[in-house]
């Protein structure tokens, strides 16, 4: 008799634990259990989680008897080797978990924990006679409770694993995952309309037709518009068809209740436009055609290709060109964008040529949202959908399990907000995405008018391939850059409140000539602080060192760091003077100002104050492209790649705030956000005009936007950084301290400081306050490694680990909270 073999699983679990677990695997689960499939696991006593399978073998595990799986999820691997490999070097390099990486690359809807908590879907019809016994007893306890944890779903059923039930509710769309209420999705669920069976034949049908004419006229039209519409075969929504009727709903009542037409409810993918264009192709020019040979030349001998293309030079059809390339071939495309902003107006670009293989990823979609991309991306779809062969999004794309992963976009690869700060893994989603590329075999494409140093320098030395696009499509002319001498005007008392005279002639004759306006400041809120004219008091954030914004919509002050508001003083607290007096100014002020210049203006306003829900980013920019916004106001936003074709005047109205920052990038951010924004202005047939503002409009930062020099400013800063040793020369590690008590957290970087200067001498910089020294209550102190490039970084962060673990067994460091940031944006 055969002995039987006993088999195990080392499994990821999403916990910000360091490692894999083992669990024995049950006889009757052995064929079930593979790598990349989701299984069911008791954790500690009591919590149960959705773990990811590693790997399977039969090495008995030493010094503890493992638990047993408990339940195998999915019917197929839910990612594969490659991907598994993509989490571990991130963990490696960004020196967090793989759990924390599984935490952040799975949907909710797909790691379903004891903890989760679920309530009743708004969308559900109550109507649970289409539930099971122990479905029902379920969705009754969401309604009667408002919510209920995974634990308790299984006290409920009886069930001592419920995550299969609770997955099944999910699907029906009888349940949502807590964190899913702020953004909940109604399934999209269209009645379509066919000819019934049995008047499907044409004798039947002009019979059919012949009763009608002569009895219910009405019905005879409701019918002849109904196969004009579908050539007498397939189905037609009903929306669309009683449009088409213009009235005559009667008589599709009357064809329905005599079954000539019957109906039937559709649930349809909540990324599929009823009405899809026709894909169309992409026509280039002369310079474009010979740009993408040049590209495809590079990527012969480089897997990274930097592309460095002046605003409005047409990179996006390029980029279809290419992306039409890959899905004729049977592969998949990955577009990264730096903004949700962005999205859009790229989807609606890319749809006019793929149609229904685009789809959309990023953190705006709610779980079942971004879970049903996850499956349309995968090698085995579980559904009918059509396979998405190119997705575009915010960083989290990168974690999605594309099968056949050909070719990465980066766009606007230089934007800072590809670096996630928070939570864990804090990484760079551009380096990620190379990294990707290199277990893949896919090629990648970095696009930038203002490329990062750090490419710029990648693509100089060799390391990647370099093509570059000088000249805007169809001849548009870059725009005319003027500057203005802010100290100037106001000595010579020609400002007019914040504008200078200049800028609000041009902007009239724009307006005057249905042209359309962008006014930059980054800075939101109406004034960045409020001061005491007498003596100098500023109202400070209470939980925070840093002082209060003044928005006139709320009429309140508030924080931009916690969000802590309270009403604006009537007098100082500190010597009862009743003149308070703004100082400085954000986009609310700017736009409230333009409004009293140009009354009978559209003005709209892009940050985050405006954007508060999935779809306003996108409502503003529609408003825009379809010309019913004339002037737009707005942050970092309104600089991002978006292409609008009426915009003549562009406004940057405080140059010398972009470079206030304490950061070695300030001056290269600078120019980017300046070079970016003014590339919005200028029209096919009319050079496009440039106000820069500012105190002092010489500086170096100013003058390389105006003689649009970006090999100028990369040589500058290139010598600084050099002279400095700061990136690219180096590697950065910034590792972040907080405390709600400043001497405990001066105490803990300091011991740590220290230690670490045992080995990294001279490289460890600080402990030291930032800039904003106390946020959210917590005291904060900064240490800045810097490395040598050929140093031995997975020895140096394996010594960094070590030692911070030494360090936080001090039981007085306890609630020390210690962030690491790798190569910090």
């Amino acid at each position: 008799m055969t002995e039987r073999r006993t088999f195990f699983a080392d499994v990821l679990l999403p916990l910000s634990v360091e490692g894999y677990f083992t669990y024995r695997i049950p006889h009757e689960m052995v064929e079930e259990v593979a790598p990349g499939k989701r299984v069911v696991v008791q954790f500690g006593r009591q919590k149960i989680y959705t773990a990811l399978v590693r790997r399977v073998h039969e090495n008995i595990p030493q010094g503890y008897t493992p638990k047993y799986i408990l339940a195998v999820i999915d019917p197929h691997p839910l990612i594969q080797e490659e991907h598994f490999r993509f989490w571990e070097w991130l963990a490696s390099y960004y020196m967090c978990t793989a759990g924390e990486v599984m935490n952040a690359a799975l949907p909710a809807a797909l790691r379903l924990a004891s903890e989760t908590r679920i309530v009743l879907n708004p969308s559900f019809n109550r109507d649970y006679n289409q539930l099971s016994e122990k479905e029902a007893l379920v969705a009754e306890a969401c309604e009667l409770h408002n919510e209920i944890t995974l634990n308790e779903a299984g006290r409920i059923s009886g069930l001592a694993n419920p995550i299969a039930l609770v997955k099944r509710l999910i699907d029906k769309g009888v349940v949502l995952i807590y964190e899913e209420l702020e953004n909940r999705f109604t399934p999209r669920e269209v009645t379509m309309l066919s000819i019934s069976p049995e008047f499907q034949n044409e004798h039947k049908l002009n019979a059919v037709f012949n009763h009608l004419e002569k009895k219910a006229p009405r019905q005879s039209d409701a019918l002849m518009v109904f196969l004009s519409l579908t050539g007498g075969e397939g189905s037609i929504s009903r929306s669309k068809l009683t449009k088409a009727l213009k009235g005559n709903s009667a008589g599709l009542e009357g064809l329905l209740k005599k079954n000539i037409l019957q109906a039937e409810k559709r649930i349809i993918s909540r990324f599929e436009d009823e009405v899809q264009e026709e894909p169309s192709t992409v026509n280039l020019s002369p310079l474009q055609e010979e740009t993408l040979v040049n590209i495809h030349k590079q990527l012969e001998e480089k897997q990274t290709l930097l592309l460095h293309g002046v605003t409005s030079s047409g990179k996006t059809e390029i980029y279809i060109r290419l992306m039409q390339e890959v899905v004729a071939s049977g592969g998949q495309v990955l577009y990264l964008l730096p903004e949700i902003a962005l999205t859009g107006q790229i989807i609606r670009r890319l749809k006019k040529y793929f149609g229904e293989k685009v789809g959309v990823y990023h953190s705006r979609y709610n779980e079942r949202e971004r879970a049903e991309v996850w499956n349309r991306v995968s090698a085995q779809p579980l559904f009918d959908f059509e396979r998405f062969s190119i997705v575009a999004g915010a960083r989290s794309a990168l974690f999605l399990p594309f099968s056949q992963l050909r070719l990465i976009i980066v766009d606007e690869e230089h934007d800072s907000s590809f670096y996630q700060m928070s939570p864990a893994p804090r990484y760079h989603a551009r380096d990620a995405a190379i990294y990707l590329a290199h277990l893949t075999g896919a090629r990648v494409i970095l696009g930038s008018a203002t490329p990062s140093l750090e490419s710029y320098n990648n693509a100089q030395n060799g390391k990647y391939g370099f093509v570059a696009l000088k000249t805007r499509f169809g001849d548009i002319q870059l725009p005319k850059i003027e500057l203005i001498n802010l100290a100037t005007e106001r000595k010579e008392n020609r400002l007019k409140s914040i504008f200078s005279e200049r800028l609000l002639q041009l902007t009239t004759e724009a307006l005057n000539n249905n042209e359309q306006v962008i006014m930059f400041q980054n800075r939101r809120g109406y004034a960045p602080r409020i001061e005491c004219n007498k003596c100098y008091w500023i109202p400070s954030c209470r939980h925070c060192d840093v002082s209060m914004v003044y928005h006139l919509s709320s009429n309140l002050l508030k924080c931009h760091y916690c969000g802590y508001s309270t009403p604006v003083p009537s007098e100082c607290p500190v010597c009862h003077n009743t003149g308070l007096q703004m100082k400085s100014f954000g986009t609310e002020r700017i736009e409230d100002e333009l409004a009293i210049f140009f009354p009978e203006a559209h003005i709209a306003r892009l940050d985050l104050d405006a954007v508060k829900n999935k779809n306003a980013h996108d409502h503003i920019i529609r408003q825009f492209e379809d010309r019913e916004i004339d002037i737009l106001v707005g942050t970092q936003m309104v600089t991002k790649g978006l292409d609008f074709d009426h915009v003549s005047v562009v406004g940057i109205l405080h140059a010398d705030s972009l470079l206030a920052h304490p950061d070695f990038r300030a001056f290269e951010r600078a120019y980017q956000l300046m070079a970016q924004v003014s590339g919005r202005a200028g029209r096919r047939n009319k050079q496009g005009t440039v106000i820069i503002q500012a105190n002092n409009p010489e500086h170096p930062a100013i003058r390389y936007v105006v003689d649009n020099d970006y090999e100028g400013m990369y040589m500058h800063q290139m010598n600084e950084r050099r002279k400095y040793n700061y990136p690219p020369y180096s590697r950065l590690i910034l590792i972040e301290m907080k405390h709600p008590e400043k001497e405990i957290v001066e105490k803990a970087s300091e011991e740590l400081g220290k230690l670490l200067k045992t080995e990294l001498k001279d490289k460890v910089l600080g402990p030291e306050a930032p800039p904003v020294s106390r946020i959210r209550g917590q005291y904060i102190r900064q240490i800045m490694l810097k490395l040598d490039k050929s140093g031995n970084m997975a020895q140096i962060k394996t010594f960094i680990k070590e030692t911070l673990k030494g360090v936080m067994k001090n039981k007085a460091y306890a609630r020390v909270q210690t962030t690491l940031f790798v190569d910090p944006a």
